[in-house]
C-alpha cells in the first residue's frame, strides 16, 4: 500500500514539474488532455441498512488516483477515461463485529442501552476508474464544464473493525466476511476546481457469510462529496 501511494505522489510531482517548464510555450497544444490526475473526499452512507441497523458519527472517504485521458473526437472535448487510484473509507455505524467460537464473526446491533464511543469499520482499497468523459475545453480554455460518467471496481486490499464500549472493547483486521471485489457506478459534475461527485456501489459490503439475525446483509456503500482534478 505504501509503494502504491508513492508511485502516485511520484506521477503527480513529475506532471506538476512538466507542467511549470511548459509554461513558456506560446503554442497551444493540439493534442491535449484534461483531468489526469485526481483527488477527492466524500461522505459516507450505507444503504439498505437491515432491521436495527443505523449510521451514527461522521463517516468520510479519502480518493486519489490517476486516470489516463483518451479523446475520442477532433474538438477532444470527449473522452474515455482508465486509471488506477487508491481509497481509504470508515462507516460509522451500531453493527458490532466480534468474535465467536471457532474464530468465526458473529454479527449484532448494538442496544439503545448500551454506552460506547465508538464503532466503526474502515477499508483500504485499490481501484480501477473507467470514464466517459464530456467538458467544454479547449486548448486555450482552462476552466470549463465537466461531466464524467463512469464504472469502478475496487479491491479490497485491507480491512479493520474497532469498538470500544462496554462490555468490552473489540478488535479486528482483514476480517474475511467482507466482499473482496467492490463494484459500482460513479458521477462526477462541475466548472473548473469544484466538482460534485456521487460513487453508488452494486453489491453488498459484505458477503453471504456475514448474518445479522441469521440473514445476510445486503448494505452498500454510497458516498457523496468532491473530486479535485488535476492536469
Amino acid at each position: 500500500m505504501k509503494k502504491l501511494l508513492a508511485t502516485l505522489f511520484f506521477l503527480m510531482a513529475n506532471q506538476l514539474l512538466i507542467a511549470q517548464d511548459d509554461v513558456s510555450i506560446v503554442e497551444p497544444d493540439s493534442l491535449y488532455r484534461e483531468d489526469q490526475f485526481y483527488a477527492g473526499v466524500t461522505y459516507n452512507l450505507l444503504g439498505n441498512l437491515p432491521s436495527g441497523i443505523a449510521q451514527n458519527g461522521f463517516s468520510s472517504g479519502f480518493h486519489l488516483g490517476f486516470i489516463r485521458d483518451m479523446p475520442i473526437n477532433k474538438r477532444r472535448n470527449l473522452a474515455l477515461g482508465f486509471g488506477i487510484g487508491y481509497s481509504w473509507n470508515s462507516f460509522n455505524q451500531n453493527l458490532l463485529i466480534s468474535k465467536g467460537s471457532n474464530s468465526i464473526y458473529v454479527y449484532s446491533n448494538i442496544d439503545d442501552d448500551i454506552a460506547f464511543s465508538k464503532n466503526k469499520f474502515s477499508q483500504h482499497l485499490v481501484e480501477i476508474p473507467f470514464e466517459f468523459r464530456w467538458r467544454s475545453s479547449s486548448a486555450t480554455e482552462y476552466k470549463f464544464w465537466r461531466i464524467y460518467t463512469g464504472f469502478k471496481t475496487s479491491y479490497v486490499a485491507a480491512n479493520s473493525s474497532k469498538y470500544k464500549g462496554e462490555p468490552q472493547n473489540e478488535k479486528y483486521k482483514n476480517i474475511n466476511d467482507f466482499n473482496d471485489l467492490q463494484y459500482g457506478l460513479t458521477l462526477s459534475v462541475g466548472y473548473n476546481t469544484w466538482n460534485f461527485y456521487l460513487y453508488y456501489a452494486l453489491n453488498p459490503i459484505f458477503d453471504a457469510n456475514a448474518l445479522l439475525n441469521n440473514e445476510s446483509m445486503d448494505m452498500n456503500a454510497i458516498k457523496i462529496g468532491l473530486i479535485f482534478y488535476i492536469l
